[in-house]
């Protein structure tokens, strides 16, 4: 049923809900009241060591920012929760760290290698064996020094390459080990693969001569070829390239999309390795190919992937650049994958051997609006001054334009993050100065509009290693050190990522409209920027609801709706104060009392629902608003809003899946889904007349022809009615979630939650294996009367749980028996779910489980057989 619209709450006219009366609104302490949207985000993420390696920072298109130090990678996600209150930033912290034995590269014998090591050691001629001593590559421990520790470089892939859709860290430590990381866990990261040990396998069966490599000099006693064996596999920087999809026919005659990335791996001695993986990335067996090039450039340091569109055709090429100065585009063939160009020959975007070195480049896809059609630009930072390239490909060919920016900084830039749909660039140097530049396209080449970002408060005056991009330009992440203390180095610098905006919030609201991405997981950053505004105004700002509005009704896609969804329950969430006491953690009131005679234990046994009944009171008495009935019939508003709008969703998504059912009968994981239980829930929805899905159902009716197929409860094998589309309950009792992709049951202990829908998903299992055999937990005890705690029990219940690969955060049983061997039970827990790899709007979060009454059968040897249990999110209750 449609409800008014919220006129006071979603469009700020009338009184301001919240608010008390005499104060004022908590929208005049508006952070944006300033000149600039440059605003600084708490909390501050404190690092525990000292940040190592270049470009120490890299923010990942799933909102992950990585931060390199001595002794790990700090990986802090930031989360867009509709569900917080609160106004900082939702930081969750987890960390890849360095390996516990240090890379050793294989270039030969041991004994033989050795040999070699011991003959350069000791010669007399200085020039041989000081240059052996001082190297670190091929003498690790030179001088008695211990190996070199710490993170060199970090970058993460595009989205969507590991087994849950996100993206995979590829990690470089200083001794020389490039490795690859993914999350299949929550929070928990697994090295997938060790690159450098499997080229040096590669190398070892190849006789260290690869085509397309720098081929041998001599035999392995000459120092020559020892230094040459050391740098063939010492990777100096390494950088992912776009996702390349490509169309497979399967057996069926059905298009598969297969998707393929590449990693670019640039070696000391100027050759580039190109790895081609399959995705999902699962480990060595998804390694495709792998291919060395030599580059031809002296001294390397750096290198980026160009990619490049025009007339409808893909071009990419790698970017390599020099510490001594040049940099140049190097033609990448790429056979295996179709409809994917590259140059013709190697081209030179600046030749001069000028000493100053190539520290970062960036690549930047933009439309010229005076040629009407993409160009690219490229910028790379050079000592303190930033060297950009415009490459236009016109009827008369490939045209280069390149130029200097000077006058940016009075020391070397050390870290520089573009954005590549507004073109913004900024760079930073080392003494805490950070500058925008913004490309101005002319009729001849670019220019440059220069501007100082005022750094706030907090960040200002620290010392700088490094900045990193939100994906959509919202936010920049620093890495800083404590600065000059009264003129003075400080004894111990604290290390910290700070955040600041770069956007009002009235610009992002506005970038969400009219973006052509229509995911709100990818625009997270934009998304938490109006979160952030409508959590303190306690409204949604009145132009961007109207511009909705206007906006679901021209667009036939579900993106406007799942935006106005979030935003009603960000408002929802404004409402609500703040609970005094702890939801995850349990409260002491039910404590263990010896019992004196038979009368005090009748007595001790009606405290807890008391206890209950006062905390019921203030809670209620937390929620009750200061401007009386007004306050309740807006927030009933609000939930009608969110209700329908849920409705909505559902019922658009039901029908997809029933098309898809349709269309593909023949598929196995379509025969499980409850066809006809979607079908009778659409027909029994009076208020929903959609023709197109009423004929939809019309001819799965009939292509059933009275088959029902329903779903069965793996507990006690009753019929699962689908009388709701978030969950289902059977005649005994039993609830379990449905998954919002298939609407089938998950009857399980694992799912995938999303956050910006509510919703799971269910993970894809084979037929012979959906059925979760759940042990049976019994009570041993007898009727006594006598109180007391079976703790074995608790941890017999927990071993259950976690032998399910689950986690409980807290879990607490107590078992009083008493008289008649009556039970109470309670359990509290927090299981970690994980996100579903869909289109949908996917973040990962903490979720609570259903009520799994199978773990309760042991209360059925009581004669009461009573039973009470809660969930901590208060989902499901029952008695």
């Amino acid at each position: 049923m449609a409800a008014p619209r919220p006129e006071g709450a979603a469009n700020g006219r009338g009184s301001e809900p919240g608010s008390e009366p005499g104060t004022a609104p908590e929208r005049d302490s508006d952070p944006w009241s300033g000149d600039g949207p440059v605003v600084k985000r708490e909390p501050a993420v404190k690092l525990l060591n000292p940040v190592s390696g270049l470009e120490p920072l890299a923010w990942s298109e799933d909102h992950r920012v990585s931060a390199a130090s001595s002794s790990s990678v700090a990986v802090m996600e930031v989360l867009c929760d509709p569900r917080s209150g609160a106004q900082d930033l939702l930081v969750q912290r987890s960390s890849i760290p360095l390996p516990e034995r240090a890379c050793v590269l294989k270039v030969g014998p041991v004994k033989e290698v050795q040999q070699v090591k011991d003959k350069l050691a000791g010669s007399k001629d200085p020039a041989v064996s000081q240059a052996f001593m001082l190297d670190r590559v091929m003498n690790p421990s030179a001088g008695g020094l211990a190996p070199l520790r710490g993170m060199k470089y970090a970058c993460w892939s595009p989205l969507g390459c590991d087994t849950n859709g996100r993206s995979l860290l590829a990690s470089l430590t200083l001794d020389g080990r490039l490795a690859l990381h993914g999350s299949l866990r929550r929070l928990h990261w697994s090295p997938l693969v060790d690159l450098t040990e499997m080229y040096g396998q590669m190398l070892e069966e190849k006789g260290y001569s690869l085509p397309g490599a720098e081929v041998p000099v001599g035999p392995l006693d000459d120092p020559a070829e020892l230094r040459r064996r050391y740098r063939m596999q010492s990777p100096v920087r390494m950088e992912w390239s776009g996702v390349c999809t490509t169309q497979e026919v399967q057996t069926n005659n059905e298009c598969k999309d297969v998707g393929t990335v590449l990693l670019a791996v640039l070696m000391e001695n100027g050759d580039v390795v190109i790895w081609h993986f399959q995705l999902p990335f699962l480990g060595r067996d998804s390694v495709v190919s792998c291919n060395t090039m030599r580059s031809g450039v002296s001294a390397p340091s750096v290198l980026a992937w160009w990619e490049y569109e025009h007339g409808g055709r893909k071009m990419t090429g790698l970017i390599v650049g020099s510490s001594v100065g040049p940099v140049k585009i190097l033609p990448v063939n790429l056979k295996a994958i179709k409809g994917y160009f590259t140059l013709r020959q190697p081209v030179v975007l600046w030749q001069e051997t000028d000493q100053i070195p190539v520290h970062n480049i960036k690549c930047i896809s933009l439309f010229h609006p005076h040629q009407k059609c993409n160009c690219s630009l490229v910028v790379a930072a050079r000592g303190p001054y930033v060297f950009w390239c415009l490459l236009l490909i016109t009827k008369a060919g490939l045209n280069v334009h390149n130029s200097h920016v000077t006058g940016l900084h009075s020391t070397p830039i050390i870290s520089m993050a573009t954005n590549r749909y507004a073109g913004s660039i900024f760079t930073c140097s080392l003494d805490g100065s950070v500058k925008k530049l913004k490309p101005i396209f002319t009729e001849a080449a670019v220019t440059f509009k220069q501007e100082q970002v005022a750094l706030p408060e907090g960040v200002a005056g620290r010392r700088m290693h490094g900045i990193a991009l939100s994906p959509n330009g919202a936010y920049l992440a620093l890495v800083s050190a404590d600065g000059l203390v009264n003129g003075q180095h400080p004894v111990n610098r604290n290390y910290l990522v700070q955040f600041i905006t770069l956007k009002m919030p009235e610009e992002a609201a506005a970038e969400l409209l009219s973006s052509t991405v229509q995911n709100l997981f990818r625009q997270a950053d934009l998304l938490d920027l109006v979160r952030l505004k409508v959590l303190r105004d306690k409204r949604i700002p009145a132009q961007l609801h109207e511009k909705l509005d206007d906006k679901l009704h021209t667009c036939g896609t579900p993106y406007p709706w799942r935006l106005k969804l979030f935003l009603y329950r960000v408002l929802y969430q404004s409402r609500q104060k703040a609970s005094a006491e702890t939801r995850w953690w349990l409260s002491h009131e039910d404590t263990k009392v010896f019992i004196v005679d038979e009368e005090a234990g009748e007595e001790d046994s009606e405290e807890p629902p008391a206890a209950e009944d006062s905390a019921t009171t203030g809670t209620a008495a937390n929620s009750c608003d200061p401007d009386g009935g007004a306050f309740e019939e807006q927030t009933s508003e609000i939930v009608a809003w969110i209700e329908e709008m849920e409705s909505h969703l559902a019922r658009e998504h039901m029908k997809r899946v029933l098309g898809e059912v349709y269309l593909h009968t023949w598929i196995t994981e379509n025969t499980s889904i409850p066809t006809r239980g979607v079908c009778d829930f659409l027909s029994s929805d009076t208020t929903y007349n959609d023709r197109a899905a009423k004929v939809l159902i019309g001819h799965i009716f009939k292509k059933m022809n009275k088959q029902t197929f329903p779903e069965y409860c793996s507990l006690c094998k009753e019929v699962l009615p689908f009388t709701d589309h978030k969950q289902a309950v059977c005649s005994n009792g039993h609830i379990w979630l449905r998954c919002v992709l298939t609407y089938q049951a998950c009857q399980s202990l694992k799912y995938r939650r999303c956050l910006l829908q509510d919703s799971i998903a269910r993970y894809a299992v084979p037929e012979g294996e959906r059925r979760l055999p759940l042990p049976r937990l019994r009570c041993q005890a007898s009727s006594c009367n006598t109180r007391a705690s079976f703790s074995s029990l608790g941890l017999a219940f927990s071993a259950l749980m976690v032998g399910c690969r689950i986690i409980f955060e807290h879990a607490f049983l107590s078992l009083f028996v008493q008289g008649s061997a009556m039970l109470y039970y309670k359990a509290c827990a927090l299981v970690p779910v994980y996100c579903c790899r869909t289109e949908a709007d996917i973040v990962p979060l903490f979720a609570a489980p259903c009520c799994f009454q199978r773990l309760l059968d042991f209360c059925l040897e009581c004669p009461a057989n009573s039973c009470r249990y809660e969930c901590l999110a208060g989902k499901c209750k029952g008695t």
